[in-house]
């Protein structure tokens, strides 16, 4: 067994909330929240109130939440419709020092399986403190190939880690189980975010649907790859896999993954926060209108190279362009879930500003780095003024953390229309003792519409 599979194993079998600061438990506690509110927001999708429909005929009326809809499933398809629900406005958390969103990709299996299973509030937040560290640490160690999109990749692994905490595996069986879960990684690419295909939200739906799967593979007697990671990740999703960065700091004190998270405060994709950051910042400062801007310059990544369609398509493909983001923000001052709404996406003003918006990339800029900016913003206004500002850490990042307020307004903000604002107030004060609850159900039976 590969050393690092080994450590990362027993990391996971010896988690506890007993030996675990109490900043840890309570950045979980937050990335618990914030994630409900994305599913809850999410299940109200026409495609997704279908996915739910087809979920509970399939799994045969399991005892796994549909949040938000008035049936169940078991846990396998319950992960599949919370999770593509989940992500489907875009407003779920990640992880910039591993790349992709471990929270999306976790939770829904592991509240499936705990519910599933009557586990206490504490063992749901030990396996998703354990499995959130486990699939940022594996994103870490890969270096993606380009076209690969890190949504549903080691996102299967993740949701495998979860199940296995949940369901009592010892460290040879959790290592049985990533290495599985390892070789049913979906190969996802960007192309349908920025075409607008929702097949695209499938992607942490598949991974939490495979991940159950994968664990529960392993007690059926099935094996995986003596090294199931380096084989995925090193030679056919990625260019290349480090174990090493897999487990530096693993389960140092202050380096949980969990606490060094960010929030999403835009509902968009992750590379237009630090931009939509600054252009507000300006907004703000200088007091411009649309009218008054001349052109937009925004410095980037090399991968927002791809999110320059200034006509998207539709809601999804809006939320991966750039143009449109930043002219929506200084048009109509919005960047919540309204702002890419299909009735938005023809407004003429916002349009005719986004033909207006250059995007360049600064090879440079990497957002797993925060030596660095992670966006330029340079605004040229029709009096001749340029206006600039650069943004490292956008609002939300745990560099730059959103307060406790914020955060609970927009679990609020999301998940009103379904369950009443008592019902939202109820959900976001029973999150904050979820260590104390004697069965997750406690939770999870406020999660269906009011």
């Amino acid at each position: 067994m590969p050393d690092y599979l080994d450590r990362l194993s027993r990391f996971v079998c010896e988690t506890r909330l007993e030996n675990l600061e109490s900043f840890t438990v309570d950045a979980a506690k937050s990335v618990v929240l914030d994630t409900i509110g994305a599913m809850l927001a999410g299940s109200r999708l026409p495609e997704n109130v279908k996915l739910a429909q087809l979920a509970a005929k399939t799994g045969g009326q399991g005892p796994a939440t549909l949040l938000g809809q008035p049936g169940s499933a078991t846990a396998v398809f319950a992960a599949l419709s919370n999770a593509t629900a989940g992500v489907a406005l875009e407003m779920d958390e990640g992880n910039r020092l591993g790349g992709g969103h471990a929270a999306i990709h976790v939770i829904p299996a592991a509240l499936a399986v705990a519910e599933e299973r009557g586990a206490t509030g504490k063992e749901f937040l030990e396996s998703v403190i354990a499995a959130y560290e486990v699939t940022s640490r594996i994103g870490t160690g890969t270096k993606v190939r380009k076209a690969v999109h890190s949504h549903g990749t080691w996102g299967t692994i993740g949701s495998a880690v979860a199940t296995a905490k949940l369901m009592g595996f010892d460290g040879a069986h959790t290592t049985e189980a990533i290495n599985v879960a390892a070789s049913m990684s979906p190969a996802n690419t960007w192309a349908p975010c920025i075409e607008g295909a929702t097949i695209r939200n499938l992607y942490p739906g598949r991974s939490g649907f495979q991940g159950i799967m994968a664990a529960q593979l392993t007690l059926c007697g099935f094996t995986g790859l003596e090294d199931g990671p380096s084989d995925i990740y090193n030679t056919i999703l990625g260019d290349s896999f480090d174990p090493e960065a897999v487990v530096q700091e693993l389960g140092v004190p202050g380096a949980y993954r969990i606490q060094h998270n960010y929030f999403k405060l835009h509902a968009c994709c992750l590379y237009n926060h630090p931009v939509l950051d600054g252009v507000q910042a300006l907004q703000g400062r200088e007091g411009f209108a649309a009218d008054d801007v001349d052109r937009i310059r925004v410095e980037a990544p090399a991968l927002a190279t791809i999110m320059v369609d200034p006509e998207p398509a539709n809601m999804l493909a809006a939320k991966f362009s750039l143009p449109y983001a930043v002219a929506t923000a200084i048009v109509h001052n919005s960047t919540d879930i309204t702002a890419f709404y299909p009735d938005r996406l023809q407004d003429p003003a916002t349009l005719a500003l986004a033909h207006r918006v250059d995007i360049v990339a600064d090879p440079e800029m990497d957002l797993r780095r925060y030596d660095y900016p992670a966006a330029r913003v340079a605004i040229s206004l029709k009096d001749g003024r340029t206006l600039t500002e650069d943004v490292t850490a956008h609002h939300g990042d745990a560099e730059n953390p959103a307060s406790r307020e914020e955060l609970v307004a927009k679990f609020n903000f999301l998940a009103e229309d379904i369950l009443g604002d008592e019902g939202a107030v109820q959900v976001a004060e029973t999150v904050g003792y979820l260590d104390a609850l004697e069965n997750i159900r406690e939770l999870t039976r406020l999660l269906k519409p009011s």
